[in-house]
């Protein structure tokens, strides 16, 4: 899905255009963006996700996962959003992607009071920080804006997205081809202290791992009849399991403490315990001694900024788009 300008315009305007275009781009995101344009932009969208959560606590932390899938292919742009063929959100790794009526909702209202000005990229942004506000126990971060919406999206374009079964040193070395270091790694797979996961993302841990016709041998004795309870072999896989076990609607650091306990349900999650680096970076989450310690909301809130500037369209790049699912 792709969009081009094919009109013949004088070299002039050419140089102008790529000039612009440049310093557009060097400007980034920004807080306060909408402070004239859009002052509401904040509160609509909260009010969005707020009534999305009365109506299904389980459906708004998807919301971090749908803006974390956004940022990793192409840059945060809602290329995520579009409908349509091949598009991003029919590829394997977004099939199970819950919230988009979330963001339709808030754009929606948007476009009434602010038309054809906030983007969806930026929406989706506030949307995820505003899932884990809702889940407590972390203050109001900023959220710099200024996104402007993608014009492609495509499922190839998912292949390299960090997956549920990845060793530590492929997630490791996807966040660095994204500028993101091993302790943003640890800190945004925290955001798995809230929400679920299908058991089609972690069944096969359980029966037949890695072909033994057995379980995962990392995953705690104590805990396994639980997770087959919940995902019987050959059971439903679409079933969803808390991926924070006991602390499932409350935005803490348990998760961490179940990484060392081998109670971390997808595979990604509890290889972080087993490398030097990550298990040293969830040790300080956990405020082992002799460690520097890390406080597990402020990294979080630094690194889901962090993340939410990758290869942002911001200037004349994308544009503005009065669907989120689909180009103007």
């Amino acid at each position: 899905m792709e969009v081009f300008c094919n009109n013949k315009i004088p070299l002039f305007f050419v140089v102008l255009l790529a000039t612009l275009t440049t310093l557009a781009q060097g400007q980034g995101t920004r807080n306060g963006f909408y402070q004239t344009s859009c002052p509401r932009v904040e509160a609509i969208v909260q009010s969005a996700v707020a009534a999305a959560d009365r109506a299904n606590a389980g459906v708004p932390p998807g919301l971090v996962r749908m803006f974390f899938h956004d940022c990793f292919v192409n840059g945060c742009d809602a290329s995520i959003l579009l409908n349509g063929p091949s598009t991003e959100r029919t590829a394997p790794p977004n099939s199970l992607l819950r919230g988009f009526e979330i963001i339709d909702a808030a754009k929606t209202e948007l476009e009434r009071v602010c038309p054809g000005v906030v983007s969806c990229a930026d929406i989706l942004a506030l949307a995820a920080r505003d899932s884990v506000l809702l889940a407590g126990g972390i203050a109001r971060w900023a959220v710099p804006l200024g996104r402007r919406d993608g014009l492609v999206s495509r499922a190839a374009d998912t292949a390299n997205l960090p997956a549920f079964n990845d060793a530590v040193d492929v997630q490791i070395r996807k966040f660095a081809e994204k500028g993101l270091n091993a302790q943003d790694l640890v800190t945004l797979s925290g955001a798995h202290t809230i929400g679920t996961a299908a058991c089609a993302l972690f069944s096969y841990r359980l029966y037949n791992f890695n072909n033994t016709n057995g379980p995962d041998p990392s995953i705690d004795q104590a805990f396994l009849p639980t997770l087959r309870n919940l995902c019987p072999n050959g059971g439903d896989g679409s079933r969803r399991v808390a991926l924070d076990t006991g602390s499932q609607n409350r935005f803490d650091n348990s998760y961490y403490a179940n990484l060392r306990n081998r109670r971390g349900v997808l595979e990604s999650d509890q290889v972080l315990w087993s490398n030097p680096t990550t298990q040293r970076l969830v040790q300080r989450f956990l405020g082992v001694r002799g460690l520097l310690g890390l406080t597990f909301n402020v990294e979080f809130a630094r690194s889901m900024v962090r993340m939410g500037n990758i290869e942002v369209k911001t200037g004349t790049e994308g544009e503005i788009r009065r669907v989120c699912s689909a180009i103007n």
